[in-house]
């Protein structure tokens, strides 16, 4: 997956997924990505939108902004915020790796779980993206694999119990919040 700068050019994401396809940071309505940092500093500002980040390894950050302040230092602990917050990013120590989901919030509302067990059916729009572990979706999926879907085109998935590490799953769910979607097969990534 390609990098692309962040919208203030402190780092780079890679994204996942976004709807519509091909919308820039100004014109999202939902966006997945990875971010890896490196460096502390600030975060984007994003307005009218709805944040959630998750440590998926590394030595974390401590966020902080004007009325609250976030330590992501374990993994697989998602944490919600404003996009319109001013955020400053400190290291905890090394590099980190972050997953991010951002909503535009008069358009879609959603959620970051992480599930160790089959998720509920697919919602309107989503993404998965196997953490540790294999799952069953359209096809076996290790670590670092996924897929997302619009238009209620969503697969369910099935943990592998195998004697392999715990099957451990990054899922969303998204449902429009009245902005009307096409529908839009997603695809496999990995």
């Amino acid at each position: 997956m390609p990098s692309t700068p962040w919208k203030n050019g402190g780092g780079s994401t890679q994204e996942l997924a976004c709807w519509p396809p091909g919308a820039d940071m100004n014109s999202f309505e939902w966006r997945v990505s990875l971010a890896t940092v490196d460096k502390p500093g600030p975060f984007s500002v994003f307005p009218d939108i709805d944040r959630q980040i998750m440590l998926l390894g590394g030595d974390g950050l401590h966020l902080r902004s004007p009325g609250w302040e976030q330590s992501l230092d374990q993994r697989w602990q998602p944490f919600a915020f404003s996009g319109d917050d001013a955020v400053d990013g400190a290291m905890l120590g090394g590099t980190s790796k972050d997953f991010n989901l951002m909503l535009r919030r008069d358009v879609w509302s959603g959620s970051l779980q992480v599930r160790r067990e089959a998720p509920p059916p697919p919602a309107t729009a989503g993404l998965c993206m196997v953490l540790q572990g294999r799952w069953q979706g359209p096809r076996v999926l290790q670590a670092g694999q996924g897929f997302w879907w619009t238009g209620g085109q969503g697969r369910g998935v099935e943990p592998v119990l195998d004697d392999g590490p715990e099957p451990v799953l990054a899922w969303i769910a998204l449902e429009d919040g009245g902005g009307g979607n096409p529908s839009l097969r997603g695809g496999v990534r990995g």
